[in-house]
C-alpha cells in the first residue's frame, strides 16, 4: 500500500498544477507634459481613479513628462509652456526615478498638477511636504541628471507608434486610447485577464452566504477544484487504511 507521503507529494502536485499563474498588470502609460491644462485635468480628475478600488493592483503605471517638447540641436529643451515646463517636466521625470513606487510618485505629481491648475504654480515645492517625500529631486534635478531622464522621455516619446496627435497620450497595454483616453478604467479591466479583479472592474453586489456554498461545490474554479481534489483524496485515503 502506499505510504501517505505518495499522497501528500500527489496532493502537491495536482495542486501546483492546476493553480492559476497571475497574470500580468496591464500597462498603463501616460505621455504628456507638467503645464498642459489638458494633462493637469487628466491626472488630476480622472488618473486619480487609481487610488480608488484597488485598481493600482492590476496596472503598471508609466508616466513619461516630456509631451509635446522640442529637443533643440544645443541639447537644450524648447516646451511648449515655457521654461516653468522644461523645469516641472524634469523634476517629475526626477520624482518618479527617486520614488519608483508608483502611488508615491504619482500622489506628488496630482499635488503639483492641482497646484497648476490652481494657478499657484509658485507653491510646487510644497508638494514634497504634502505628500511626505523628501526633496531629493531637486537634487537631481541640480545635478543634470534629470535632464538625462528627459532625453530619454524624448527618445521614447519620438519613438511612439503611431505618434502621439496631442496630450495627454494614454496607451493601455501599448495601443493608444486616441479622443477616448478619459474612460482608461475600462480599457484596463477589458485587458486584465488576472483573476483578482478589483472593485472598479467588476462592481457586483457581495455574494450572499447560499452563493458562496454553491460556489464551493462548483468546479468552473481552480480554487473549488483543489478542495474537491483534497476531500478525493482524503476519502481515497481513508478508505485505502480500511
Amino acid at each position: 500500500m502506499a505510504s501517505p507521503g505518495f499522497f501528500t507529494c500527489m496532493l502537491l502536485a495536482l495542486f501546483i498544477g492546476i493553480w492559476p499563474c497571475h497574470a500580468q498588470n496591464v500597462t498603463l502609460s501616460v505621455y504628456y507634459e507638467t503645464l498642459c491644462p489638458y494633462c493637469s485635468d487628466f491626472i488630476v480628475n480622472h488618473l486619480v481613479k487609481l487610488f480608488h478600488s484597488r485598481l493600482f493592483s492590476i496596472v503598471n503605471l508609466r508616466l513619461v513628462p516630456w509631451g509635446n517638447a522640442v529637443l533643440q540641436s544645443d541639447g537644450s529643451f524648447l516646451c511648449q509652456h515655457g521654461p516653468d515646463e522644461c523645469l516641472l517636466n524634469t523634476i517629475e521625470a526626477c520624482t518618479i526615478s527617486v520614488y519608483p513606487n508608483e502611488e508615491q510618485h504619482l500622489s506628488f505629481i496630482v499635488c503639483l498638477e492641482r497646484l497648476a491648475s490652481a494657478n499657484k504654480l509658485n507653491e510646487w515645492i510644497n508638494c514634497f511636504n504634502t505628500t511626505g517625500l523628501a526633496t531629493v529631486p531637486i537634487d537631481c534635478y541640480k545635478s543634470g541628471y534629470g535632464n538625462v531622464l528627459e532625453n530619454q522621455y524624448a527618445a521614447e516619446t519620438a519613438q511612439l507608434d503611431p505618434p502621439h496627435k496631442f496630450v495627454p497620450w494614454v496607451l493601455v497595454d501599448g495601443q493608444p486610447l486616441q479622443e477616448d483616453f478619459k474612460n482608461f478604467v475600462t480599457y484596463v479591466c477589458n485587458a486584465y485577464k488576472g483573476e483578482q479583479v478589483p472593485e472598479a472592474c467588476h462592481p457586483l453586489p457581495l455574494m450572499n452566504n447560499s452563493l458562496k456554498k454553491a460556489s464551493l461545490l462548483s468546479a468552473d474554479t481552480p480554487y473549488s477544484i483543489t478542495w474537491l481534489l483534497i476531500y478525493g483524496i482524503h476519502f481515497s485515503f481513508s478508505f485505502s487504511l480500511l
